[in-house]
Protein backbone atom coordinates (compact mmCIF):
# COMPACT_ATOMS: atom_id res chain seq x y z
CA UNK A 1 0.00 0.00 0.00
CA UNK A 2 0.84 3.47 -0.72
CA UNK A 3 3.88 2.49 -3.16
CA UNK A 4 6.73 5.68 -2.98
CA UNK A 5 5.07 7.47 0.33
CA UNK A 6 6.85 8.25 2.99
CA UNK A 7 5.36 7.59 7.39
CA UNK A 8 6.08 10.39 9.42
CA UNK A 9 4.58 12.18 12.39
CA UNK A 10 4.42 16.01 12.38
CA UNK A 11 2.93 17.97 15.38
CA UNK A 12 -1.03 18.80 15.22
CA UNK A 13 -2.29 20.84 18.02
CA UNK A 14 -0.52 19.30 21.06
CA UNK A 15 -0.69 16.20 19.45
CA UNK A 16 1.28 13.86 16.93
CA UNK A 17 -0.51 13.34 13.80
CA UNK A 18 0.65 10.09 12.15
CA UNK A 19 1.07 10.86 8.21
CA UNK A 20 1.61 9.36 4.77
CA UNK A 21 3.38 11.51 2.12
CA UNK A 22 3.91 11.10 -1.85
CA UNK A 23 3.36 12.25 -4.85
CA UNK A 24 3.73 16.00 -6.61
CA UNK A 25 2.30 18.89 -7.25
CA UNK A 26 -0.42 20.83 -5.71
CA UNK A 27 -1.19 19.52 -1.78
CA UNK A 28 -4.19 17.43 -1.38
CA UNK A 29 -5.11 16.13 2.17
CA UNK A 30 -7.15 13.14 2.43
CA UNK A 31 -9.21 12.28 5.79
CA UNK A 32 -10.58 8.73 7.20
CA UNK A 33 -13.62 8.02 8.60
CA UNK A 34 -14.80 5.60 11.50
CA UNK A 35 -13.15 3.05 12.33
CA UNK A 36 -10.80 3.35 9.76
CA UNK A 37 -7.09 4.75 9.32
CA UNK A 38 -5.56 6.94 6.11
CA UNK A 39 -5.22 2.87 5.21
CA UNK A 40 -8.89 3.47 3.26
CA UNK A 41 -7.38 5.52 0.78
CA UNK A 42 -4.81 2.62 -0.43
CA UNK A 43 -6.94 2.45 -3.71
CA UNK A 44 -6.68 5.52 -5.14
CA UNK A 45 -3.76 7.15 -3.20
CA UNK A 46 -1.28 6.13 -5.98
CA UNK A 47 -3.06 7.52 -8.53
CA UNK A 48 -4.20 10.65 -6.97
CA UNK A 49 -0.30 11.18 -6.18
CA UNK A 50 0.57 11.77 -10.02
CA UNK A 51 -1.55 15.10 -9.92
CA UNK A 52 -0.49 16.16 -6.07
CA UNK A 53 0.92 16.01 -3.77
CA UNK A 54 -0.55 13.47 -1.30
CA UNK A 55 -0.97 13.78 2.51
CA UNK A 56 -2.70 10.76 4.31
CA UNK A 57 -3.60 11.47 8.03
CA UNK A 58 -5.08 9.83 11.04
CA UNK A 59 -7.02 11.79 13.18
CA UNK A 60 -6.26 12.42 16.36
CA UNK A 61 -8.27 9.21 18.32
CA UNK A 62 -7.62 6.62 15.63
CA UNK A 63 -4.55 5.13 13.59
CA UNK A 64 -1.43 5.75 15.15
CA UNK A 65 -2.11 9.62 15.68
CA UNK A 66 -1.75 10.68 19.43
CA UNK A 67 -5.15 9.40 21.73
CA UNK A 68 -5.29 12.06 24.54
CA UNK A 69 -7.47 11.53 27.76
CA UNK A 70 -10.91 13.28 26.17
CA UNK A 71 -11.75 15.94 29.30
CA UNK A 72 -14.90 16.71 30.61
CA UNK A 73 -16.97 18.07 28.03
CA UNK A 74 -15.07 16.21 25.49
CA UNK A 75 -13.79 19.99 23.46
CA UNK A 76 -10.57 18.08 22.41
CA UNK A 77 -12.05 15.77 20.48
CA UNK A 78 -14.22 18.26 18.81
CA UNK A 79 -14.34 18.83 15.09
CA UNK A 80 -12.67 22.36 15.44
CA UNK A 81 -9.34 20.56 17.50
CA UNK A 82 -9.57 18.16 14.72
CA UNK A 83 -9.00 20.39 12.34
CA UNK A 84 -6.74 22.34 13.92
CA UNK A 85 -4.97 19.46 14.08
CA UNK A 86 -4.74 18.90 10.34
CA UNK A 87 -4.25 22.50 9.60
CA UNK A 88 -0.97 22.73 11.81
CA UNK A 89 0.27 19.44 10.32
CA UNK A 90 0.22 20.74 6.44
CA UNK A 91 1.82 23.61 7.87
CA UNK A 92 4.57 21.50 9.37
CA UNK A 93 4.86 19.87 5.88
CA UNK A 94 4.81 23.24 4.32
CA UNK A 95 1.51 23.67 2.89
CA UNK A 96 -0.46 26.67 4.17
CA UNK A 97 -3.49 26.14 1.76
CA UNK A 98 -4.85 23.01 0.07
CA UNK A 99 -7.70 20.60 -1.36
CA UNK A 100 -8.83 18.59 1.36
CA UNK A 101 -11.19 15.06 0.32
CA UNK A 102 -12.65 13.48 3.30
CA UNK A 103 -15.00 10.76 4.08
CA UNK A 104 -17.19 9.71 7.63
CA UNK A 105 -15.50 11.13 10.46
CA UNK A 106 -12.96 12.83 8.22
CA UNK A 107 -15.86 14.81 6.28
CA UNK A 108 -17.26 16.19 9.83
CA UNK A 109 -12.92 17.67 10.63
CA UNK A 110 -12.93 18.98 7.42
CA UNK A 111 -15.95 20.70 6.76
CA UNK A 112 -15.47 22.33 10.16
CA UNK A 113 -12.22 23.43 8.69
CA UNK A 114 -13.98 24.85 5.74
CA UNK A 115 -15.65 26.74 8.23
CA UNK A 116 -12.96 28.12 10.62
CA UNK A 117 -10.23 28.15 7.79
CA UNK A 118 -11.44 29.55 4.81
CA UNK A 119 -7.97 30.76 3.48
CA UNK A 120 -7.00 27.41 4.15
CA UNK A 121 -9.04 24.98 2.26
CA UNK A 122 -9.18 25.54 -1.43
CA UNK A 123 -11.41 22.88 -2.38
CA UNK A 124 -13.82 20.35 -0.35
CA UNK A 125 -14.89 16.61 -1.66
CA UNK A 126 -16.81 14.84 1.27
CA UNK A 127 -17.63 11.32 0.59
CA UNK A 128 -21.16 9.85 2.32
CA UNK A 129 -22.12 12.38 4.90
CA UNK A 130 -24.37 14.51 5.64
CA UNK A 131 -24.06 17.55 8.23
CA UNK A 132 -24.11 16.47 11.34
CA UNK A 133 -26.63 18.55 13.31
CA UNK A 134 -28.88 17.46 10.52
CA UNK A 135 -28.77 14.38 11.00
CA UNK A 136 -29.31 14.27 14.86
CA UNK A 137 -31.99 16.64 14.51
CA UNK A 138 -33.37 14.72 11.95
CA UNK A 139 -32.70 11.15 13.73
CA UNK A 140 -35.80 8.71 12.59
CA UNK A 141 -36.02 4.49 13.45
CA UNK A 142 -34.14 3.61 10.51
CA UNK A 143 -31.22 5.78 10.71
CA UNK A 144 -30.87 5.42 14.32
CA UNK A 145 -30.69 1.46 13.96
CA UNK A 146 -28.33 1.33 10.82
CA UNK A 147 -26.16 3.86 12.76
CA UNK A 148 -26.83 2.28 16.51
CA UNK A 149 -22.98 3.14 16.94
CA UNK A 150 -23.43 6.98 16.87
CA UNK A 151 -26.04 6.72 20.18
CA UNK A 152 -23.73 3.32 22.04
CA UNK A 153 -20.21 5.13 22.03
CA UNK A 154 -21.86 8.40 23.35
CA UNK A 155 -22.24 6.68 26.32
CA UNK A 156 -20.12 7.90 29.34
CA UNK A 157 -17.22 6.02 29.80
CA UNK A 158 -15.77 3.03 30.37
CA UNK A 159 -18.79 1.65 29.44
CA UNK A 160 -18.57 1.24 25.14
CA UNK A 161 -14.70 1.27 25.72
CA UNK A 162 -15.29 -1.75 27.65
CA UNK A 163 -16.97 -3.10 25.37
CA UNK A 164 -14.94 -2.30 22.19
CA UNK A 165 -11.74 -3.81 24.15
CA UNK A 166 -13.28 -6.91 25.02
CA UNK A 167 -13.46 -7.75 21.23
CA UNK A 168 -11.79 -5.30 18.73
CA UNK A 169 -12.37 -7.75 16.07
CA UNK A 170 -15.94 -7.80 16.81
CA UNK A 171 -16.64 -4.55 16.94
CA UNK A 172 -14.84 -4.11 13.85
CA UNK A 173 -16.94 -6.69 11.94
CA UNK A 174 -20.33 -5.71 13.17
CA UNK A 175 -19.68 -2.04 12.33
CA UNK A 176 -17.89 -2.15 8.88
CA UNK A 177 -19.25 -5.14 7.71
CA UNK A 178 -22.71 -5.04 9.14
CA UNK A 179 -23.50 -2.42 5.68
CA UNK A 180 -25.07 -4.13 2.35
CA UNK A 181 -21.47 -4.96 0.62
CA UNK A 182 -20.24 -6.80 4.09
CA UNK A 183 -16.49 -6.84 4.46
CA UNK A 184 -16.19 -7.85 0.66
CA UNK A 185 -14.88 -4.12 -0.23
CA UNK A 186 -11.89 -4.22 1.85
CA UNK A 187 -8.65 -5.32 1.14
CA UNK A 188 -6.97 -7.82 3.95
CA UNK A 189 -3.89 -5.64 4.01
CA UNK A 190 -6.06 -2.80 4.79
CA UNK A 191 -8.62 -4.78 7.17
CA UNK A 192 -5.19 -5.69 8.93
CA UNK A 193 -4.70 -2.38 9.58
CA UNK A 194 -7.62 -1.16 10.92
CA UNK A 195 -7.69 -4.10 13.84
CA UNK A 196 -4.21 -3.52 14.26
CA UNK A 197 -4.93 0.12 15.83
CA UNK A 198 -8.15 -0.47 17.28
CA UNK A 199 -6.38 -3.19 19.31
CA UNK A 200 -4.75 -0.30 20.65
CA UNK A 201 -7.09 0.08 24.18
CA UNK A 202 -6.10 3.99 23.83
CA UNK A 203 -7.69 4.17 20.25
CA UNK A 204 -11.13 2.86 21.32
CA UNK A 205 -11.28 5.73 24.18
CA UNK A 206 -10.42 8.11 21.18
CA UNK A 207 -13.25 7.06 18.53
CA UNK A 208 -15.72 7.28 21.96
CA UNK A 209 -14.42 11.00 22.98
CA UNK A 210 -14.77 11.62 18.82
CA UNK A 211 -18.58 10.80 18.84
CA UNK A 212 -19.24 12.53 22.37
CA UNK A 213 -18.04 15.71 20.86
CA UNK A 214 -20.06 14.93 17.84
CA UNK A 215 -23.36 14.93 19.97
CA UNK A 216 -21.95 18.11 22.21
CA UNK A 217 -19.70 20.93 21.20
CA UNK A 218 -19.62 19.70 17.70
CA UNK A 219 -23.07 20.87 17.30
CA UNK A 220 -22.57 24.20 19.63
CA UNK A 221 -20.82 25.26 16.97
CA UNK A 222 -22.98 23.97 14.15
CA UNK A 223 -25.85 26.03 15.67
CA UNK A 224 -23.49 29.43 16.37
CA UNK A 225 -22.84 28.87 12.46
CA UNK A 226 -26.08 28.70 11.16
CA UNK A 227 -27.44 31.70 13.22
CA UNK A 228 -24.30 33.37 12.08
CA UNK A 229 -25.20 32.87 8.59
CA UNK A 230 -21.65 31.26 8.28
CA UNK A 231 -20.91 28.96 5.49
CA UNK A 232 -18.48 26.92 3.96
CA UNK A 233 -17.67 29.25 1.02
CA UNK A 234 -15.11 26.95 -1.11
CA UNK A 235 -15.88 24.65 -4.12
CA UNK A 236 -17.54 21.58 -2.55
CA UNK A 237 -17.96 18.45 -4.07
CA UNK A 238 -20.53 15.72 -2.35
CA UNK A 239 -20.83 12.07 -2.99
CA UNK A 240 -23.22 9.11 -1.04
CA UNK A 241 -23.35 6.03 -1.71
CA UNK A 242 -27.18 5.40 -3.92
CA UNK A 243 -26.94 1.86 -1.59
CA UNK A 244 -26.24 3.82 1.56
CA UNK A 245 -27.71 5.17 4.69
CA UNK A 246 -27.31 8.82 3.85
CA UNK A 247 -29.10 9.31 0.81
CA UNK A 248 -32.37 6.78 1.84
CA UNK A 249 -32.67 8.77 5.72
CA UNK A 250 -31.61 12.29 4.94
CA UNK A 251 -31.63 14.83 1.60
CA UNK A 252 -27.91 15.48 1.65
CA UNK A 253 -27.96 17.91 -1.54
CA UNK A 254 -30.74 19.91 0.74
CA UNK A 255 -28.51 19.86 3.64
CA UNK A 256 -25.53 20.09 2.18
CA UNK A 257 -26.99 23.34 0.52
CA UNK A 258 -27.79 24.94 3.80
CA UNK A 259 -23.67 24.62 4.87
CA UNK A 260 -21.73 24.92 1.98
CA UNK A 261 -22.68 28.15 -0.38
CA UNK A 262 -20.58 26.59 -3.90
CA UNK A 263 -21.80 23.03 -3.29
CA UNK A 264 -22.69 20.48 -6.42
CA UNK A 265 -23.26 16.65 -5.53
CA UNK A 266 -24.70 13.31 -6.43
CA UNK A 267 -25.01 9.42 -5.88
CA UNK A 268 -22.68 6.86 -6.55
CA UNK A 269 -23.63 3.21 -7.38
CA UNK A 270 -22.09 2.03 -4.21
CA UNK A 271 -22.47 1.90 -0.80
CA UNK A 272 -21.01 3.53 2.42
CA UNK A 273 -17.11 2.93 1.95
CA UNK A 274 -16.80 4.63 -1.35
CA UNK A 275 -12.98 4.81 -1.69
CA UNK A 276 -12.67 1.09 -1.62
CA UNK A 277 -16.01 0.15 -2.91
CA UNK A 278 -15.61 2.36 -6.00
CA UNK A 279 -12.35 3.53 -6.37
CA UNK A 280 -12.45 4.10 -9.91
CA UNK A 281 -15.61 5.70 -10.39
CA UNK A 282 -14.07 7.66 -7.43
CA UNK A 283 -11.20 9.12 -9.33
CA UNK A 284 -13.23 9.75 -12.24
CA UNK A 285 -15.47 12.05 -10.60
CA UNK A 286 -13.31 13.54 -8.37
CA UNK A 287 -10.19 14.30 -10.06
CA UNK A 288 -11.66 16.95 -12.69
CA UNK A 289 -13.38 19.07 -9.89
CA UNK A 290 -9.66 18.64 -7.88
CA UNK A 291 -7.80 19.47 -10.92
Amino acid sequence: MFTGFRSEDVAGMGVPIRAVVGGKGPPLLLLHGHPQTHAMWHKVADRLAQEFTVVATDLRGYGDSGKPAGLPEHENYGKRVMAQDQVAAMRALGFDAFAVMAHDRGARAAMRMAVDHPGVVTRLVTLDVAPTLAMYEQTGFDFARAYWHWFFLVRPAPFPETAIRADPELYLAATMGARRAGLAPFAPEAYAEYLRCLRDPATAHGICEDYRAGIGIDLVHDRADRAAGRMIECETLSFWGADGVIGRCFDPATEMRRVARRWQGKSLPCGHYIAEEAPELLLAEALPFLK
